[in-house]
């Protein structure tokens, strides 16, 4: 085991406490980005070309699913 401490350690060691807590500005972090997500989603919903692309896509997935589960559990 090597007994070496480097500055950082000791220094890390002496070092006060903040109180900052890290989980809670990641939260925080993380309901700015949601919020501009929303707008984002909400601003490409009000573009007709957006809005229809979306809407294609969505029935593309749902057609695919449709067809897997027939392909599997009913023509099985």
């Amino acid at each position: 085991m090597n007994a070496i401490m480097t500055k950082f350690d000791i220094d890390a060691e002496k070092a006060p406490e903040t109180g900052k807590w890290d989980g809670l500005s990641e939260i925080d972090e993380a309901l700015s980005e949601n919020r501009s997500t929303a707008y984002r989603i909400k601003k490409a919903w009000a573009d007709p070309l957006s809005r229809a692309l979306t809407i294609a896509c969505m029935a593309i997935l749902v057609l695919f699913a449709a067809f897997v589960v027939y392909w599997d559990l009913i023509k099985a």
